[in-house]
């Protein structure tokens, strides 16, 4: 089937395009064109947006509809028609007291009836507006719901790169929702091969995230594969923390394999190979080599008799002297323009012992070699690549076809970069193991746990990953699109504190206030009751900022948040200006609208209330430079100071807190709680994607001293965070617990 529509239709028919990529049973094409909307079927062409989603939920076998799912079609085109504001919430109640005690409309699962009514409501700005004020949490729960689905998410992408691309021709197919060429509902196999010689970064994220995502969409299955050809680098250690890092991006494999546990069958099909005329042992010297394949020019070995090649291969295999010297090639081309198919070595000697299988093995294959077999072997349907490997996909598929092996399709996408980042995992060890952040997962660093401990939420990974769609681009992106993405995230759950920071205080004097403070409940979040509530002390000594103190004029009327209004009597200023006391008449029949300050304030500590201690921190890009080229030396581009440190005072609620939660500082920003350090609270300030909190604080990018791990001048001392030793150290001692979440092994 195929749907076909323009992306500028009004009202546009977003349950026709959501229901199609939550079944995958119609391509969806863009034709910029067409005057509708209009499903082709069997010859037939159907172009009511009703009766386009119910054809595509019976072609899937979605949940059958009931006796009420009439009644919802109706409510969904009176919702589309409505105009009257009341009108309008009286259908939104309606539906929010509907789900109040249910999942979805009419079943255990979405339905007819729920792209239908959630179509028109993604369409309505009117209703849209009114969802946003949080009153109606069960209706936005299901909404929320089937708009944050993976498949939902592509569709609307799609629709957003279809919108944006002027160049774009008249039809345009969504090619994200259907870019697995061959594939078939519960037979898709994708994996997923990371080398156990590091820790996943951001990079990798968007790699596992569109694995997991077609293996989900097609009801197939994940392989988490570890890619360990190469025992001088790999750790099991490191395969313990990439588990826990899946873990943090709730990422779960069907099935945990080594590319070690095939060996035996990797050296059978290597010594097929060879007899088979397709390889050869060779001995040329490895610069010599890599000039001999750029000129084209062939080894010296290339036509050596199979008895040779096959001796020269034992000689590897057991480790002699004269095994050392050589390596197998695989036997491609001479002077191919594809220079990847001029005959690639596929297996080479390593006395290091492998973590898994110790000394037995004495030679190991190439990942150019293993991959492609192995994938073949485990029963891979697609393997999902960066661009990168392109010119290397015809050897993939070359040595399945050398070896007899069913072939696998390739899906390509484009590597994941950002500007100011480091994903190299040789210059981010240089950043641990001269000292200069506290270890793999500090907030710095683009690790998977570095940038979790940050406050980056696996939904705003999912859906920014999802987001990039198939694109081929290969461009240094900016944060602010992902951080903007998570603040949308965080703000409707982020309970709301207050915290003042210590030094620049000033101590306020409520004339007419409680004589004895008094403690109310308070909403922790405004919009969203569900949060719960916290204590707020009321009292006549209050401590305000500095920036607000200095900033009130005389007989200004200002509004304490959560209190009241206030009338700003007097302040005094020490010899330097800066304000040392305020003293304010309450004035609670003030109306807040009309004042333009609002302030947040803590009750003043006494016998019978503390504040608690927290230091607030904020951090740096670690380099100066956009982009670090391969010549570049990492030290010259070191940004000076990229920690910086608030001693505060916060409200006694955030002592309830847990490590890992996200909260508000209300006018500060959003924060994640790391933990205690030497008895404090500490919360790592969560970027919001502004401009202005997002630019390097360094200024241009000059080369830059080496001492960064100086701090700002509010610095107190250095925190201490996650130290490691050197990964690569002889003498290697790894904690696999981070200590930041703890996660339970899954894989057995």
């Amino acid at each position: 089937m195929s749907l076909t529509l323009s992306s500028k239709l009004s009202p546009f028919p977003y349950a026709a395009v959501a229901i199609a990529a939550s079944t995958n049973a119609a391509s969806i094409s863009y034709d910029e064109s067409a005057v509708g909307i209009s499903l082709d079927l069997d010859g037939t062409t159907i172009t009511l947006e009703e009766e386009i989603v119910q054809a595509l939920a019976k072609s899937r076998g979605l949940p059958d509809d009931n006796e009420k799912t009439p009644s919802f079609l109706t409510l969904a085109a009176t919702l589309r028609d409505v105009s009257a504001f009341a009108e309008l919430v009286a259908i939104l109640d309606s539906l929010d007291d509907h789900l109040t005690f249910r999942t979805f409309l009419v079943n255990q699962d979405p339905s007819t009836a729920d792209w239908m009514v959630w179509g028109v409501l993604k369409g309505n700005i009117k209703a849209i507006g009114v969802l946003k004020n949080n009153q109606h949490p069960h209706l936005l729960r299901w909404f929320t719901f089937l708009e944050t689905l993976p498949c939902t998410q592509g569709a609307l992408a799609d629709l957003a790169n279809a919108k944006a691309s002027k160049a774009r021709s008249n039809k345009t197919a969504a090619g994200f929702a259907l870019g697995l060429q061959d594939a078939k509902k519960g037979a898709v196999v994708t994996r997923f091969p990371p080398e156990p010689s590091g820790y996943l970064h951001i990079g990798h994220t968007k790699a596992v995230i569109l694995n997991q995502y077609f293996a989900k969409m097609y009801d197939g299955k994940l392989i988490v594969r570890f890619d360990d050809t190469n025992p001088t680098k790999e750790r099991t250690e490191f395969e313990e923390t990439i588990l826990e890092d899946l873990r943090l991006l709730d990422i779960q494999g069907d099935r945990v394999t080594h590319t070690s546990d095939y060996f035996d069958q990797l050296y059978d099909f290597a010594v097929e190979l060879i007899k088979a005329g397709k390889g050869y042992a060779d001995d040329t010297e490895q610069q010599q080599m890599r000039d001999e394949r750029f000129k084209g020019i062939a080894s010296k070995h290339r036509d050596d008799s199979v008895e040779e090649n096959i001796k020269h291969f034992e000689e590897m295999k057991s480790g002699t002297e004269e095994g050392l010297r050589w390596c197998i090639r695989a036997k491609i081309s001479v002077d191919d323009p594809n220079k990847a198919l001029r005959d690639p070595v596929i297996y080479r000697c390593n006395l290091v012992p492998h973590h898994r299988t110790g000394d037995k093995w004495k030679i190991y294959p190439t990942y150019d070699f293993a991959c492609p077999i192995v994938d073949s072997i485990e029963g891979v349907t697609h393997a999902l690549r960066t661009n990168e490997y392109r010119d290397r996909n015809p050897q993939y598929q070359w040595m399945m076809d050398a070896v007899g092996l069913r072939k696998v399709n390739i899906w390509d996408f484009s590597r994941l970069s950002f500007i100011y980042t480091l994903l190299s995992k040789r210059k981010l060890r240089w950043f641990v193991d001269k000292g200069l952040v506290k270890g793999w997962d500090d907030p710095r660093f683009p690790t998977v746990r570095g940038i979790r401990r940050r406050g980056m939420t696996v939904e705003a990974l999912t859906q920014f990953m999802l987001s990039q769609g198939p694109s081929q681009a290969v461009v240094s992106l900016e944060w602010d699109s992902i951080w903007t993405l998570n603040k949308k995230i965080i703000d409707p759950v982020a309970p709301r504190y207050w915290a003042i920071v210590k030094n620049k205080s000033v101590s306020v004097t409520i004339n007419s206030g409680p004589v004895v403070p008094e403690v109310k409940q308070v909403p922790k979040h405004k919009k969203n009751p569900d949060i719960g509530e916290k204590q707020t002390v009321y009292s006549s000594n209050i401590v305000i900022e500095q920036e607000d103190a200095a900033s009130f004029e005389d007989q200004e009327e200002i509004t304490l948040m959560d209190w009241g209004n206030a009338i700003v009597r007097s302040k005094k200023t020490d010899a330097s200006g800066s304000v040392v006391s305020v003293e304010m008449d309450l004035y609670l029949e003030g109306d807040f609208r009309k004042t333009k300050k609002k302030i947040t304030w803590l009750a003043a500590p006494n016998a019978n209330h503390t504040l608690v201690s927290v230091v607030l921190l904020d951090y740096d890009y670690l380099i100066t430079k956009k982009k670090l080229e391969e010549e570049d030396d990492v030290a010259d581009f070191v940004t000076p100071v990229t920690e910086f440190k608030d001693s505060a005072m916060a409200d006694a609620n955030v002592r309830d807190l847990k490590k890992g939660d996200i909260i508000q500082f209300e006018r500060k920003g959003y924060f994640i709680f790391d933990g205690l350090v030497d008895g404090t609270m500490e919360f790592i300030r969560i970027p919001d994607g502004r401009a202005a909190n997002l630019a390097s604080k360094a200024g241009a990018s000059t080369p830059a001293a080496t001492s960064a791990t100086q701090t700002a001048e509010s610095s107190a001392s250095a925190t201490s965070m996650y130290k490691m030793d050197n990964m690569y150290g002889e003498n290697l001692k790894f904690d696999v617990s981070t200590g930041m979440y703890q996660v339970q092994s899954v894989y057995t």
